[in-house]
Protein backbone atom coordinates (compact mmCIF):
# COMPACT_ATOMS: atom_id res chain seq x y z
CA UNK A 1 0.00 0.00 0.00
CA UNK A 2 1.06 3.78 -0.40
CA UNK A 3 3.26 2.92 -3.70
CA UNK A 4 2.64 3.49 -7.16
CA UNK A 5 3.94 1.16 -9.61
CA UNK A 6 4.48 2.13 -13.34
CA UNK A 7 3.16 -0.55 -15.86
CA UNK A 8 3.05 -0.36 -19.82
CA UNK A 9 0.29 -1.98 -21.59
CA UNK A 10 0.20 -3.29 -24.86
CA UNK A 11 -3.45 -2.88 -25.96
CA UNK A 12 -4.40 -0.36 -23.53
CA UNK A 13 -6.01 -3.50 -20.90
CA UNK A 14 -4.53 -4.17 -17.60
CA UNK A 15 -5.56 -6.85 -15.19
CA UNK A 16 -4.49 -6.82 -11.25
CA UNK A 17 -5.10 -8.68 -8.52
CA UNK A 18 -4.79 -7.70 -4.56
CA UNK A 19 -4.22 -9.83 -1.57
CA UNK A 20 -5.16 -8.83 1.67
CA UNK A 21 -2.70 -10.76 3.61
CA UNK A 22 -2.62 -9.35 6.81
CA UNK A 23 -4.45 -12.26 8.69
CA UNK A 24 -2.84 -14.53 7.17
CA UNK A 25 0.48 -13.48 7.79
CA UNK A 26 -0.02 -12.72 11.47
CA UNK A 27 -1.69 -16.25 12.18
CA UNK A 28 1.50 -17.43 10.33
CA UNK A 29 4.08 -15.39 12.70
CA UNK A 30 1.44 -16.59 15.79
CA UNK A 31 2.21 -20.70 14.63
CA UNK A 32 5.72 -20.59 13.77
CA UNK A 33 6.86 -18.15 16.46
CA UNK A 34 9.13 -16.21 13.68
CA UNK A 35 10.94 -12.50 14.10
CA UNK A 36 9.88 -9.47 12.58
CA UNK A 37 12.17 -10.17 9.63
CA UNK A 38 11.53 -13.54 8.77
CA UNK A 39 7.94 -12.44 9.30
CA UNK A 40 8.47 -9.99 6.43
CA UNK A 41 9.97 -12.19 4.65
CA UNK A 42 8.23 -15.38 4.56
CA UNK A 43 4.78 -13.38 4.55
CA UNK A 44 5.93 -11.38 0.99
CA UNK A 45 6.31 -15.42 0.15
CA UNK A 46 2.74 -16.14 1.93
CA UNK A 47 1.26 -13.11 -0.31
CA UNK A 48 2.96 -14.09 -3.63
CA UNK A 49 1.69 -17.76 -2.92
CA UNK A 50 -2.08 -16.35 -2.46
CA UNK A 51 -1.96 -14.23 -5.47
CA UNK A 52 -0.12 -16.96 -7.96
CA UNK A 53 -3.04 -19.39 -6.38
CA UNK A 54 -5.37 -17.34 -7.16
CA UNK A 55 -4.68 -16.94 -10.89
CA UNK A 56 -3.84 -20.22 -10.95
CA UNK A 57 -7.33 -21.69 -10.52
CA UNK A 58 -9.95 -21.76 -13.72
CA UNK A 59 -11.00 -19.20 -14.85
CA UNK A 60 -14.54 -19.51 -13.82
CA UNK A 61 -12.91 -19.26 -10.15
CA UNK A 62 -9.92 -17.19 -9.91
CA UNK A 63 -11.75 -14.11 -11.06
CA UNK A 64 -15.06 -13.12 -9.40
CA UNK A 65 -14.93 -9.40 -9.14
CA UNK A 66 -17.48 -7.23 -6.75
CA UNK A 67 -16.97 -4.63 -9.15
CA UNK A 68 -14.97 -3.43 -12.10
CA UNK A 69 -13.75 -0.30 -13.00
CA UNK A 70 -12.54 0.37 -16.58
CA UNK A 71 -10.13 3.47 -16.70
CA UNK A 72 -9.64 5.31 -20.01
CA UNK A 73 -8.84 8.59 -20.99
CA UNK A 74 -9.04 11.20 -24.38
CA UNK A 75 -5.29 9.33 -24.73
CA UNK A 76 -6.56 5.90 -25.49
CA UNK A 77 -9.04 7.19 -28.58
CA UNK A 78 -7.43 6.16 -32.41
CA UNK A 79 -8.38 9.28 -33.67
CA UNK A 80 -6.50 12.81 -34.26
CA UNK A 81 -8.34 16.26 -35.65
CA UNK A 82 -7.43 15.98 -39.29
CA UNK A 83 -8.65 18.53 -42.12
CA UNK A 84 -8.14 15.91 -44.99
CA UNK A 85 -10.98 13.36 -43.31
CA UNK A 86 -14.36 12.22 -45.13
CA UNK A 87 -17.10 12.01 -43.28
CA UNK A 88 -17.40 8.29 -44.15
CA UNK A 89 -13.54 7.96 -42.96
CA UNK A 90 -14.64 9.69 -39.52
CA UNK A 91 -17.84 7.93 -39.14
CA UNK A 92 -15.63 4.38 -40.28
CA UNK A 93 -13.48 5.06 -37.69
CA UNK A 94 -15.70 6.06 -34.64
CA UNK A 95 -17.85 2.74 -35.35
CA UNK A 96 -14.62 1.05 -34.97
CA UNK A 97 -13.65 2.60 -31.77
CA UNK A 98 -16.91 2.33 -30.12
CA UNK A 99 -17.40 -1.52 -31.18
CA UNK A 100 -14.10 -1.88 -29.11
CA UNK A 101 -15.44 -0.81 -26.26
CA UNK A 102 -19.38 -2.66 -26.52
CA UNK A 103 -17.33 -5.72 -27.57
CA UNK A 104 -15.37 -5.50 -23.38
CA UNK A 105 -18.64 -4.81 -21.82
CA UNK A 106 -20.49 -7.63 -23.18
CA UNK A 107 -17.41 -10.05 -22.74
CA UNK A 108 -17.18 -8.73 -18.95
CA UNK A 109 -21.07 -9.52 -18.42
CA UNK A 110 -19.88 -12.68 -17.73
CA UNK A 111 -19.05 -12.00 -14.23
CA UNK A 112 -22.72 -10.34 -13.29
CA UNK A 113 -21.05 -7.82 -11.42
CA UNK A 114 -21.49 -3.50 -11.45
CA UNK A 115 -19.13 -2.60 -14.52
CA UNK A 116 -18.09 1.53 -14.11
CA UNK A 117 -16.53 3.15 -17.09
CA UNK A 118 -15.40 6.45 -17.41
CA UNK A 119 -16.27 8.82 -20.18
CA UNK A 120 -13.72 10.67 -21.94
CA UNK A 121 -12.66 14.32 -21.35
CA UNK A 122 -12.06 16.94 -23.51
CA UNK A 123 -8.17 16.87 -25.38
CA UNK A 124 -5.52 18.70 -24.60
CA UNK A 125 -5.45 21.02 -27.30
CA UNK A 126 -7.84 22.07 -30.48
CA UNK A 127 -6.27 21.70 -33.45
CA UNK A 128 -9.39 23.66 -35.11
CA UNK A 129 -9.89 25.94 -32.26
CA UNK A 130 -13.55 25.90 -31.80
CA UNK A 131 -14.36 24.27 -34.78
CA UNK A 132 -12.66 21.24 -33.40
CA UNK A 133 -15.99 20.51 -30.88
CA UNK A 134 -18.41 20.58 -34.07
CA UNK A 135 -16.88 19.62 -37.30
CA UNK A 136 -16.99 15.71 -37.75
CA UNK A 137 -13.02 16.46 -38.28
CA UNK A 138 -12.09 17.45 -34.87
CA UNK A 139 -11.39 15.29 -31.84
CA UNK A 140 -12.91 17.45 -29.62
CA UNK A 141 -16.30 16.27 -31.38
CA UNK A 142 -15.53 12.47 -31.93
CA UNK A 143 -15.34 12.51 -27.92
CA UNK A 144 -18.67 14.25 -27.20
CA UNK A 145 -20.14 11.74 -29.66
CA UNK A 146 -18.63 8.73 -27.91
CA UNK A 147 -19.32 10.28 -24.67
CA UNK A 148 -23.16 10.92 -25.88
CA UNK A 149 -22.67 7.28 -27.15
CA UNK A 150 -21.71 5.92 -24.23
CA UNK A 151 -24.61 7.54 -21.92
CA UNK A 152 -27.03 5.85 -24.49
CA UNK A 153 -25.12 2.61 -23.07
CA UNK A 154 -25.56 2.77 -19.59
CA UNK A 155 -29.47 4.13 -19.92
CA UNK A 156 -30.38 1.06 -21.83
CA UNK A 157 -28.10 -1.14 -19.56
CA UNK A 158 -28.79 -2.46 -16.14
CA UNK A 159 -25.56 -2.69 -13.90
CA UNK A 160 -23.57 -0.23 -16.14
CA UNK A 161 -22.17 2.94 -15.33
CA UNK A 162 -20.31 6.08 -16.22
CA UNK A 163 -17.82 7.72 -14.37
CA UNK A 164 -18.15 11.71 -15.23
CA UNK A 165 -14.12 12.08 -16.30
CA UNK A 166 -15.37 15.38 -18.58
CA UNK A 167 -16.60 16.98 -15.65
CA UNK A 168 -14.01 16.26 -13.40
CA UNK A 169 -11.53 17.67 -15.36
CA UNK A 170 -13.12 19.83 -16.53
CA UNK A 171 -13.47 21.00 -12.62
CA UNK A 172 -10.15 20.65 -11.86
CA UNK A 173 -9.41 22.70 -15.27
CA UNK A 174 -8.89 21.27 -18.47
CA UNK A 175 -4.85 23.31 -18.33
CA UNK A 176 -4.04 21.73 -15.40
CA UNK A 177 -5.60 18.32 -16.04
CA UNK A 178 -3.36 18.11 -19.48
CA UNK A 179 0.09 18.07 -17.70
CA UNK A 180 1.71 16.36 -20.67
CA UNK A 181 5.08 16.16 -18.55
CA UNK A 182 3.45 13.41 -16.33
CA UNK A 183 2.34 11.75 -19.39
CA UNK A 184 5.34 11.56 -21.23
CA UNK A 185 7.22 10.45 -17.85
CA UNK A 186 4.49 7.94 -16.30
CA UNK A 187 1.90 7.89 -18.64
CA UNK A 188 -0.86 9.44 -16.42
CA UNK A 189 -3.40 10.70 -18.18
CA UNK A 190 -3.44 13.37 -16.16
CA UNK A 191 -1.82 15.58 -13.51
CA UNK A 192 -0.63 13.68 -10.52
CA UNK A 193 -2.62 15.51 -7.87
CA UNK A 194 -6.03 15.08 -9.70
CA UNK A 195 -6.11 11.41 -9.42
CA UNK A 196 -7.25 11.46 -5.59
CA UNK A 197 -10.11 13.70 -7.41
CA UNK A 198 -10.87 10.57 -9.88
CA UNK A 199 -10.47 7.81 -6.97
CA UNK A 200 -13.63 10.19 -4.61
CA UNK A 201 -15.81 10.39 -7.82
CA UNK A 202 -15.29 6.59 -8.41
CA UNK A 203 -15.87 6.05 -4.62
CA UNK A 204 -19.09 7.63 -4.79
CA UNK A 205 -20.64 5.60 -7.57
CA UNK A 206 -18.81 1.95 -5.24
CA UNK A 207 -21.12 3.94 -2.50
CA UNK A 208 -24.54 4.68 -4.24
CA UNK A 209 -23.93 1.04 -5.85
CA UNK A 210 -24.07 -0.66 -2.81
CA UNK A 211 -26.55 1.34 -0.99
CA UNK A 212 -24.25 3.81 1.18
CA UNK A 213 -25.98 6.75 0.40
CA UNK A 214 -27.40 9.24 2.97
CA UNK A 215 -30.88 9.29 2.73
CA UNK A 216 -32.45 12.74 5.10
CA UNK A 217 -30.71 16.66 4.50
CA UNK A 218 -31.76 17.68 8.11
CA UNK A 219 -31.64 21.64 7.83
CA UNK A 220 -30.93 24.25 9.79
CA UNK A 221 -33.17 28.05 9.01
CA UNK A 222 -32.06 31.00 10.16
CA UNK A 223 -29.30 32.12 7.85
CA UNK A 224 -29.21 28.51 6.58
CA UNK A 225 -32.40 28.36 4.72
CA UNK A 226 -32.74 32.07 4.55
CA UNK A 227 -30.70 35.31 5.62
CA UNK A 228 -31.85 36.83 9.34
CA UNK A 229 -33.51 35.69 12.29
CA UNK A 230 -36.87 34.88 11.88
CA UNK A 231 -37.92 35.60 15.05
CA UNK A 232 -36.17 39.24 15.54
CA UNK A 233 -36.35 40.22 12.08
CA UNK A 234 -40.51 38.86 11.65
CA UNK A 235 -40.92 37.16 8.33
CA UNK A 236 -40.66 40.43 6.25
CA UNK A 237 -37.44 41.01 7.33
CA UNK A 238 -35.52 37.81 6.32
CA UNK A 239 -33.69 37.72 3.22
CA UNK A 240 -35.42 35.25 0.40
CA UNK A 241 -36.61 35.84 -3.34
CA UNK A 242 -35.47 37.72 -5.51
CA UNK A 243 -34.49 41.62 -4.32
CA UNK A 244 -31.08 41.08 -3.66
CA UNK A 245 -28.14 39.39 -4.57
CA UNK A 246 -27.94 37.41 -0.80
CA UNK A 247 -31.74 36.94 -0.80
CA UNK A 248 -31.70 34.98 -4.62
CA UNK A 249 -28.50 33.08 -2.84
CA UNK A 250 -30.80 31.54 -0.22
CA UNK A 251 -33.51 31.30 -2.80
CA UNK A 252 -31.28 28.81 -4.88
CA UNK A 253 -29.94 27.01 -2.04
CA UNK A 254 -33.87 26.21 -1.29
CA UNK A 255 -34.56 25.39 -5.35
CA UNK A 256 -31.50 22.93 -4.90
CA UNK A 257 -33.01 21.75 -1.53
CA UNK A 258 -36.21 20.97 -3.14
CA UNK A 259 -34.67 19.19 -6.57
CA UNK A 260 -33.25 16.81 -3.77
CA UNK A 261 -36.32 15.77 -2.67
CA UNK A 262 -37.42 14.97 -5.82
CA UNK A 263 -34.33 12.69 -5.67
CA UNK A 264 -35.74 11.29 -2.76
CA UNK A 265 -33.71 12.87 -0.32
CA UNK A 266 -36.32 13.09 2.95
CA UNK A 267 -36.08 17.33 4.39
CA UNK A 268 -36.73 17.71 8.13
CA UNK A 269 -36.04 20.45 10.10
CA UNK A 270 -33.69 20.82 12.92
CA UNK A 271 -33.90 24.63 14.55
CA UNK A 272 -33.45 26.60 17.62
CA UNK A 273 -36.23 28.47 17.51
CA UNK A 274 -40.26 29.10 17.90
CA UNK A 275 -42.35 26.37 16.15
CA UNK A 276 -44.64 29.00 14.73
CA UNK A 277 -41.90 31.36 13.79
CA UNK A 278 -39.97 28.33 12.02
CA UNK A 279 -43.81 27.72 10.43
CA UNK A 280 -44.29 31.51 8.91
CA UNK A 281 -40.37 31.60 7.61
CA UNK A 282 -41.01 28.55 5.72
CA UNK A 283 -44.51 30.11 4.34
CA UNK A 284 -43.09 33.26 2.97
CA UNK A 285 -44.53 33.74 -0.44
CA UNK A 286 -40.72 34.19 -1.85
CA UNK A 287 -39.35 30.78 -0.88
CA UNK A 288 -38.96 27.56 -2.99
CA UNK A 289 -39.63 25.31 0.04
CA UNK A 290 -42.91 25.44 2.00
CA UNK A 291 -43.92 23.07 5.00
CA UNK A 292 -45.48 20.17 3.09
CA UNK A 293 -41.79 19.77 2.16
CA UNK A 294 -40.52 18.47 5.45
CA UNK A 295 -41.50 15.17 6.38
CA UNK A 296 -40.67 15.97 9.94
CA UNK A 297 -40.53 19.89 11.48
CA UNK A 298 -38.38 20.23 14.79
CA UNK A 299 -38.43 23.40 15.74
CA UNK A 300 -37.79 24.13 19.90
CA UNK A 301 -34.95 25.09 21.96
CA UNK A 302 -33.83 21.29 22.59
CA UNK A 303 -30.32 20.55 21.42
CA UNK A 304 -29.83 19.82 18.18
CA UNK A 305 -28.09 16.02 18.32
CA UNK A 306 -31.35 15.26 20.42
CA UNK A 307 -33.27 16.49 17.83
CA UNK A 308 -32.06 14.73 15.18
CA UNK A 309 -31.90 11.21 17.08
CA UNK A 310 -35.57 11.35 17.53
CA UNK A 311 -36.34 12.44 14.11
CA UNK A 312 -34.30 8.91 12.69
CA UNK A 313 -35.73 7.02 15.53
CA UNK A 314 -39.34 8.32 14.79
CA UNK A 315 -39.25 7.80 10.60
CA UNK A 316 -37.14 4.53 10.88
CA UNK A 317 -33.82 5.75 9.62
CA UNK A 318 -30.09 5.27 11.31
CA UNK A 319 -28.43 8.11 12.27
CA UNK A 320 -25.74 7.53 9.36
CA UNK A 321 -28.76 8.44 6.79
CA UNK A 322 -28.14 12.20 8.50
CA UNK A 323 -26.55 14.62 6.69
CA UNK A 324 -26.98 18.08 9.06
CA UNK A 325 -26.94 21.39 7.09
CA UNK A 326 -26.56 24.57 9.58
CA UNK A 327 -24.24 27.59 9.64
CA UNK A 328 -23.30 28.16 13.08
CA UNK A 329 -20.23 26.43 13.92
CA UNK A 330 -20.83 25.45 17.02
CA UNK A 331 -24.04 23.78 16.43
CA UNK A 332 -21.96 21.44 13.64
CA UNK A 333 -19.78 20.72 16.33
CA UNK A 334 -22.00 19.82 19.09
CA UNK A 335 -23.58 17.31 16.02
CA UNK A 336 -20.77 16.14 15.32
CA UNK A 337 -19.82 15.25 18.89
CA UNK A 338 -23.75 13.55 19.39
CA UNK A 339 -24.54 11.87 16.56
CA UNK A 340 -20.99 10.95 15.38
CA UNK A 341 -22.39 8.69 12.54
CA UNK A 342 -24.08 12.32 10.70
CA UNK A 343 -22.28 14.16 7.84
CA UNK A 344 -22.01 17.37 8.88
CA UNK A 345 -20.70 19.69 5.96
CA UNK A 346 -18.97 23.15 6.45
CA UNK A 347 -21.09 26.02 5.74
CA UNK A 348 -19.58 29.49 5.25
CA UNK A 349 -21.03 31.87 3.10
CA UNK A 350 -24.71 30.62 1.15
CA UNK A 351 -23.25 31.05 -2.09
CA UNK A 352 -20.85 28.16 -1.62
CA UNK A 353 -24.07 26.08 0.19
CA UNK A 354 -24.48 23.97 -2.66
CA UNK A 355 -21.04 23.65 -3.88
CA UNK A 356 -20.43 22.13 -0.72
CA UNK A 357 -23.02 19.45 -0.32
CA UNK A 358 -23.07 18.52 -4.21
CA UNK A 359 -19.41 18.04 -4.40
CA UNK A 360 -19.37 15.78 -1.37
CA UNK A 361 -21.73 12.89 -2.81
CA UNK A 362 -23.71 12.39 -0.30
CA UNK A 363 -26.75 11.69 -1.89
CA UNK A 364 -25.04 10.79 -5.32
CA UNK A 365 -27.44 8.48 -7.54
CA UNK A 366 -26.45 5.64 -9.42
CA UNK A 367 -30.28 4.66 -10.24
CA UNK A 368 -33.94 6.29 -10.02
CA UNK A 369 -36.55 3.98 -8.97
CA UNK A 370 -40.27 5.24 -8.29
CA UNK A 371 -40.46 4.09 -5.26
CA UNK A 372 -36.86 6.81 -4.87
CA UNK A 373 -39.31 8.88 -6.09
CA UNK A 374 -42.16 8.63 -3.12
CA UNK A 375 -39.25 7.89 -0.14
CA UNK A 376 -39.96 11.36 1.37
CA UNK A 377 -43.77 11.37 0.95
CA UNK A 378 -42.82 7.71 2.45
CA UNK A 379 -40.90 8.86 5.60
CA UNK A 380 -43.79 11.72 6.34
CA UNK A 381 -46.02 8.69 6.71
CA UNK A 382 -43.71 6.88 9.18
CA UNK A 383 -43.87 10.23 10.85
CA UNK A 384 -47.63 9.80 11.19
CA UNK A 385 -47.05 6.20 12.26
CA UNK A 386 -45.17 6.95 14.83
CA UNK A 387 -47.87 10.12 16.48
CA UNK A 388 -50.96 7.20 16.38
CA UNK A 389 -48.38 4.14 17.75
CA UNK A 390 -47.69 7.03 20.65
CA UNK A 391 -51.57 7.64 21.14
CA UNK A 392 -52.12 3.83 21.01
CA UNK A 393 -51.75 1.74 24.38
CA UNK A 394 -52.11 -1.84 23.23
CA UNK A 395 -49.70 -2.86 20.57
CA UNK A 396 -51.95 -5.05 18.52
CA UNK A 397 -54.66 -2.42 18.53
CA UNK A 398 -52.52 -0.15 17.06
CA UNK A 399 -51.17 -2.54 13.85
CA UNK A 400 -54.76 -3.31 13.57
CA UNK A 401 -56.04 0.59 13.24
CA UNK A 402 -52.72 0.86 10.52
CA UNK A 403 -55.77 -1.20 8.18
CA UNK A 404 -52.48 -2.77 6.48
CA UNK A 405 -52.91 -4.81 3.23
CA UNK A 406 -49.28 -6.37 1.38
CA UNK A 407 -48.97 -7.67 -2.12
CA UNK A 408 -47.02 -10.99 -1.86
CA UNK A 409 -45.70 -12.66 -5.08
CA UNK A 410 -42.67 -14.51 -7.08
CA UNK A 411 -40.55 -11.69 -8.68
CA UNK A 412 -42.17 -9.44 -11.66
CA UNK A 413 -39.84 -7.49 -14.33
CA UNK A 414 -41.15 -4.26 -13.07
CA UNK A 415 -40.27 -4.52 -9.79
CA UNK A 416 -36.91 -6.36 -10.73
CA UNK A 417 -34.61 -2.72 -10.31
CA UNK A 418 -36.02 -1.97 -6.63
CA UNK A 419 -35.30 -5.83 -5.64
CA UNK A 420 -32.11 -5.54 -6.68
CA UNK A 421 -32.10 -2.08 -5.07
CA UNK A 422 -33.18 -3.14 -1.69
CA UNK A 423 -30.73 -6.26 -1.52
CA UNK A 424 -27.82 -3.95 -2.00
CA UNK A 425 -28.85 -1.47 0.29
CA UNK A 426 -30.70 -3.27 3.23
CA UNK A 427 -28.56 -3.97 6.32
CA UNK A 428 -30.33 -4.54 9.41
CA UNK A 429 -32.63 -6.59 8.56
CA UNK A 430 -30.74 -8.66 6.37
CA UNK A 431 -30.20 -12.45 7.46
CA UNK A 432 -27.60 -13.70 5.27
CA UNK A 433 -26.06 -10.18 3.81
CA UNK A 434 -26.24 -12.04 0.13
CA UNK A 435 -26.21 -9.01 -2.86
CA UNK A 436 -26.84 -9.85 -6.14
CA UNK A 437 -26.51 -7.79 -9.17
CA UNK A 438 -29.83 -6.74 -11.93
CA UNK A 439 -28.77 -9.56 -13.79
CA UNK A 440 -28.93 -12.35 -11.28
CA UNK A 441 -32.17 -11.21 -10.12
CA UNK A 442 -33.75 -11.71 -13.44
CA UNK A 443 -32.28 -15.16 -13.48
CA UNK A 444 -32.93 -16.35 -10.05
CA UNK A 445 -36.88 -14.59 -11.25
CA UNK A 446 -36.26 -17.62 -13.92
CA UNK A 447 -34.82 -20.30 -12.33
CA UNK A 448 -36.92 -23.37 -11.78
CA UNK A 449 -35.07 -24.11 -8.94
CA UNK A 450 -35.44 -21.17 -7.03
CA UNK A 451 -38.64 -19.45 -5.08
CA UNK A 452 -38.69 -15.83 -5.07
CA UNK A 453 -40.91 -13.17 -3.45
CA UNK A 454 -41.29 -9.52 -3.20
CA UNK A 455 -43.93 -7.75 -0.92
CA UNK A 456 -45.55 -4.49 -1.07
CA UNK A 457 -47.04 -2.92 1.93
CA UNK A 458 -49.38 -0.11 2.37
CA UNK A 459 -51.53 0.95 5.06
CA UNK A 460 -54.16 3.92 5.51
CA UNK A 461 -51.61 6.31 5.77
CA UNK A 462 -49.80 5.29 2.12
CA UNK A 463 -48.05 2.47 0.15
CA UNK A 464 -44.48 1.57 1.47
CA UNK A 465 -43.48 -0.06 -2.16
CA UNK A 466 -41.35 -3.12 -2.29
CA UNK A 467 -40.56 -3.70 1.16
CA UNK A 468 -39.11 -7.42 1.67
CA UNK A 469 -37.32 -9.79 -0.57
CA UNK A 470 -37.26 -13.37 -0.26
CA UNK A 471 -34.73 -15.92 -2.30
CA UNK A 472 -35.20 -19.78 -1.61
CA UNK A 473 -32.94 -22.47 -3.40
CA UNK A 474 -34.68 -25.74 -3.96
CA UNK A 475 -32.48 -28.73 -2.77
CA UNK A 476 -34.34 -32.01 -2.80
CA UNK A 477 -37.44 -31.35 -0.53
CA UNK A 478 -35.47 -28.33 0.95
CA UNK A 479 -35.73 -25.15 0.61
CA UNK A 480 -32.48 -22.90 1.65
CA UNK A 481 -33.50 -19.34 2.42
CA UNK A 482 -30.95 -17.95 0.18
CA UNK A 483 -31.94 -14.09 1.09
CA UNK A 484 -34.44 -12.31 3.50
CA UNK A 485 -34.22 -9.01 3.66
CA UNK A 486 -36.91 -6.06 4.58
CA UNK A 487 -36.62 -2.37 4.84
CA UNK A 488 -36.41 -0.56 7.82
CA UNK A 489 -39.45 1.41 6.97
CA UNK A 490 -42.18 -1.06 7.82
CA UNK A 491 -40.05 -2.52 11.09
CA UNK A 492 -42.26 -3.71 13.71
CA UNK A 493 -45.35 -4.28 11.65
CA UNK A 494 -45.49 -7.97 11.34
CA UNK A 495 -44.29 -7.86 7.82
CA UNK A 496 -41.86 -11.01 8.25
CA UNK A 497 -45.05 -13.21 9.53
CA UNK A 498 -47.04 -12.33 6.38
CA UNK A 499 -44.06 -12.81 4.32
CA UNK A 500 -43.15 -16.14 5.72
CA UNK A 501 -47.04 -17.76 5.39
CA UNK A 502 -46.92 -17.21 1.84
CA UNK A 503 -43.27 -18.54 1.52
CA UNK A 504 -44.61 -21.83 3.53
CA UNK A 505 -47.82 -21.74 0.81
CA UNK A 506 -45.39 -21.39 -1.91
CA UNK A 507 -43.00 -23.73 -1.09
CA UNK A 508 -45.68 -26.33 -0.18
CA UNK A 509 -47.01 -26.41 -3.70
CA UNK A 510 -43.51 -26.38 -5.11
CA UNK A 511 -43.15 -30.18 -3.19
CA UNK A 512 -41.17 -28.94 -0.44
CA UNK A 513 -41.62 -30.20 3.18
CA UNK A 514 -38.76 -28.24 5.07
CA UNK A 515 -37.23 -24.86 4.88
CA UNK A 516 -33.69 -23.90 5.97
CA UNK A 517 -33.00 -20.60 7.50
CA UNK A 518 -29.23 -19.08 8.08
CA UNK A 519 -28.51 -16.21 10.28
CA UNK A 520 -25.22 -14.88 9.04
CA UNK A 521 -24.11 -12.45 11.50
CA UNK A 522 -22.79 -8.58 10.13
CA UNK A 523 -21.89 -5.32 11.99
CA UNK A 524 -25.24 -4.23 11.48
CA UNK A 525 -27.61 -6.81 11.27
CA UNK A 526 -27.82 -7.99 14.87
CA UNK A 527 -31.61 -7.11 15.55
CA UNK A 528 -32.64 -10.35 13.23
CA UNK A 529 -29.96 -13.00 15.17
CA UNK A 530 -33.00 -14.32 16.84
CA UNK A 531 -35.68 -13.70 14.16
CA UNK A 532 -35.93 -17.64 13.21
CA UNK A 533 -36.76 -18.97 16.54
CA UNK A 534 -38.30 -16.33 18.41
CA UNK A 535 -40.33 -14.40 15.82
CA UNK A 536 -40.44 -17.20 12.96
CA UNK A 537 -41.00 -20.42 15.15
CA UNK A 538 -38.04 -22.43 13.09
CA UNK A 539 -36.01 -25.14 15.79
CA UNK A 540 -31.94 -25.29 15.46
CA UNK A 541 -29.82 -27.09 13.26
CA UNK A 542 -26.61 -26.03 13.99
CA UNK A 543 -24.29 -23.38 14.89
CA UNK A 544 -20.09 -22.59 14.69
CA UNK A 545 -17.48 -20.00 16.06
CA UNK A 546 -18.62 -17.70 13.84
CA UNK A 547 -21.88 -17.07 14.82
CA UNK A 548 -23.31 -18.45 11.25
CA UNK A 549 -26.33 -20.04 13.07
CA UNK A 550 -28.83 -22.42 10.68
CA UNK A 551 -32.11 -23.16 11.38
CA UNK A 552 -35.52 -25.44 10.29
CA UNK A 553 -39.25 -25.43 9.81
CA UNK A 554 -41.53 -28.29 8.64
CA UNK A 555 -44.23 -27.64 7.04
CA UNK A 556 -46.28 -30.15 8.18
CA UNK A 557 -49.44 -28.52 9.88
CA UNK A 558 -47.87 -25.32 9.50
CA UNK A 559 -50.26 -22.32 10.86
CA UNK A 560 -50.40 -19.10 9.72
CA UNK A 561 -48.91 -16.37 11.93
CA UNK A 562 -50.10 -13.11 10.02
CA UNK A 563 -52.97 -11.33 12.14
CA UNK A 564 -53.33 -7.64 10.68
CA UNK A 565 -51.76 -7.88 7.52
CA UNK A 566 -54.36 -8.39 4.32
CA UNK A 567 -52.45 -10.26 1.38
CA UNK A 568 -53.30 -9.81 -1.73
Amino acid sequence: MGKIVRTISRDGMVMCCAVDSTDAVARMEQIHKTSAVVTAAEGRLLTAASIMGTMLKSANEAFKPDLIYICTSTVNLQFRSDPALTKEQAKEIFAAQYSRFETLWQKLERFHCPIIQNNFEQPPYALMGSMDSWDYRGLGYFVNRMNLKLAEYAQSHEGFYLLDLARTAAEYGLNEWHDRSYWYMYKYMCARLAVPNIGYKLALIVKSIYGKNRKMLALDLDNTLWGGVVGDDGVEGIAIGQETGTAQAYYEFQQYVGDLKKLGVVLTVCSKNEEENAIAGLEHPEGALKPADFAVIKANWEPKDRNLLETVQGIGLLPSAIVFADDNPAEREKVRRGVPEAAVPELDEVYRYIGEISGAGYFEPVSISADDLKRSEMYRQNAQRAQLQAQTEDYGEYLASLQMHAEIAPFKPMYIQRITQLTNKSNQFNLTTRRYTQSEMEQLAQSPECVTLYGKLADKFGDNGVVSVIVGEKQGSDLNIALWLMSCRVLKRDMELAMLDELVKNAANAGISRLIGRYIPSAKNKMVKDLYPETLGFSPVSADENGVTVWELKLDNYVNKNKYIEVN
